[in-house]
């Protein structure tokens, strides 16, 4: 395997879900997670998921094929040139931007997902009303996680 860096998760949290390249959230939090799953040090935090899902199906990427770009040793760049190249459905900035900023905003849709939010703001020992979309309780926790004030 090349030399691969990768944040070690089981120290830091990977990036903000808000983060963007190339003008999509959730990819430099996908490429970490990704990264630090392959040298085994992305500690409770899985490639994948639920939430990547979203990403990859949107971008049209296979996470398989996508993770064998990232054992290469690819920066961000070079990932992203890579996704634009081989994606199945091609983006318009103008559609990036509509996605990014709906998945930004995405908020639970139905009570089972509130009460799902609210139970991980409570792990996260927070007391805040502030809390109301996805990426917001997932900030809190990647914070809480590694000692931040809730």
């Amino acid at each position: 395997m090349p030399k691969l860096k990768a944040p070690d998760l089981t120290r830091l949290a990977p990036r903000s879900p808000r983060v963007r390249i190339g003008g999509y959230v959730l990819l430099p939090r996908i490429l970490d997670k990704c990264r630090a799953a392959l040298l085994k040090k992305n500690g409770e935090y899985n490639y994948n998921c639920p939430l990547d899902q979203y990403f990859l199906k949107f971008a049209g990427v296979n996470p398989i094929s996508l993770k064998k770009q990232v054992a290469k040793g690819l920066g961000d760049g070079e990932i992203l040139r890579w996704i634009e190249k081989n994606q199945k459905h091609r983006r318009s900035g103008q559609e990036i931007e509509a996605w990014s900023e709906f998945m930004n905003r995405r908020a639970p849709a139905s009570i089972d997902q509130r009460e799902r939010l609210n139970s991980y703001q409570k792990t996260a020992n927070a007391k805040r009303e502030d809390i109301s979309t996805w990426f917001d309780v997932l900030d809190l926790d990647d914070f809480a996680s590694f000692g931040g004030p809730a």
